[in-house]
């Protein structure tokens, strides 16, 4: 007799389909509190998840076994959610609007300058890959720093402000509108002690 063993099967990996908007499965979007973008993100990218979860008679079927009063509750439930979500976003837009870039042309010594550009972070851009933009397309030195009042700036060596700004628009300007963005120059000032002049 021979012990013919079969081999376990291996255990199959799932393909799970992760929404583009709030990172949950689409089955959970409605506990993110964007579930008009997900229902879109979800219509638009999976277009036969999207019929089997969204379509009239899945959700029939989901509200059918609901008493009365537990499908008005999620009714006012699923209508303040979205006006929350509506809410976020309109402000989230007016915070945008009111956001400002600012490109700073800072004298270091006799005829030396620096390019510091803040601001960039609300229009939820990454600051050290951004640096390292600079960095390569004008050639010099570029690197994330500080500032006095707690937040972060991009310093680039040299005076490349006005080449900056077209390089932002040139290659973010889907995310940075150009009205936000100001242009500053920042003189060093003189020592208190110097003799007035005649």
């Amino acid at each position: 007799m021979a012990d013919t063993e079969t081999a376990p099967l291996e255990p199959q990996a799932r393909h799970i389909v992760y929404c583009g908007v709030c990172t949950l499965p689409p089955e959970y979007c409605e506990f993110g509190g964007t579930t008009k973008k997900c229902k879109e993100w979800l219509e638009e990218n999976h277009p036969d998840m999207s019929e089997k979860i969204y379509s009239a008679d899945a959700l029939e079927a989901a509200t059918s076994t609901l008493s009365i009063d537990a499908l008005k509750r999620a009714t006012k439930d699923s209508a303040k959610k979205a006006a929350k979500a509506a809410q976020a976003e309109q402000k989230h837009a007016s915070a945008l609007a009111a956001s400002r870039i600012i490109i700073k042309r800072v004298e270091r010594n006799k005829r030396k300058y620096v390019t510091a550009v803040s601001g960039l972070e609300a229009f939820g851009l990454e600051l050290k890959k951004v640096s390292k933009d600079f960095g390569k397309k004008f050639a010099t030195g570029s690197s994330v720093t500080k500032t006095a009042s707690g937040g972060e700036e991009i310093v680039v060596q040299g005076d490349v402000s006005t080449e900056i700004e077209d390089f932002l628009l040139e290659k973010y300007g889907d995310l940075v509108p150009g009205d936000n963005i100001e242009l500053v120059e920042d003189k060093k000032k003189k020592g208190a002690g110097a003799a007035p002049g005649p």
